[in-house]
């Protein structure tokens, strides 16, 4: 039975058959009888579907996916054409256009980031309709921590970006000394004056990856 997709479905073989992740959906067919989930279940593993492991350049961690109804699509921070940009991802735009000039974009669809290798991994992957943090104690975590160990393992080089707090508690998993992290403040309005501005984290993402021989990532959307 394929899960996500033959190229993920064969690196997490081993963590699909634990028992704690047939639990996860067992809990996630309960709630759906009482409450909207997000995001619908197409786009559940969107990040691993449109970031194949070996393509990974950037990783981006967010915490759990958008509440409101329609927003999340599987990305961290993305939403779908269709739907206003969040403030968050406004502001990481306009970091985005501080740090290498890029325009603005109009929409908040990160698919194109996705596509270039930017592994864009929201730690808990489901959320019920206007309750953020709302599945964070189901067993996510641990499969999201077992995905950045996995990705901790390549060769290649890769950079964490990590954004907050919640992101930042993950550092503990990256010890390869081939990645690289870069930290800030987590983009929100609610903090994002206290030290998400100003960091230059596409830039230096790129500068590091060809320094190591990759090719960097076009931000531009």
């Amino acid at each position: 039975m394929t899960i996500i997709d033959k190229n993920w479905d064969e690196l997490l073989e081993e963590e699909f058959k634990k028992e704690y992740f047939r639990k996860i959906f067992s809990i996630l067919k309960e709630e759906s009888k009482k409450y909207y989930i997000f995001p619908k279940y197409d786009d559940l593993f969107n990040a691993f579907r449109l970031t194949h492991y070996e393509d990974i350049k950037c990783v981006i961690i967010g915490q759990d996916p958008y509440h409101g109804y329609g927003q999340a699509n599987g990305l961290a921070f993305s939403v779908n054409r269709d739907i206003e940009i969040p403030p968050s991802l406004r502001n990481i735009y306009r970091e985005l256009n501080s740090d290498l000039n890029i325009p603005i974009p109009t929409h908040g669809d990160l698919t194109k980031w996705a596509n270039e290798g930017v592994f864009l991994l929201n730690a808990v992957l489901t959320v019920r309709e206007n309750q953020p943090g709302s599945h964070k104690d189901i067993g996510w975590q641990r499969f999201t921590d077992e995905v950045i160990k996995l990705i901790n393992q390549k060769e290649e080089s890769v950079v964490f970006i990590l954004w907050g707090k919640f992101a930042q508690s993950k550092e503990s998993l990256i010890t390869n000394p081939h990645h690289l992290i870069l930290k800030g403040a987590h983009p929100s309005p609610l903090s994002c004056f206290n030290g998400f501005f100003g960091k230059k984290y596409f830039s230096k993402s790129n500068d590091f990856l060809i320094m190591h021989g990759r090719t960097p990532i076009d931000w531009s959307l």
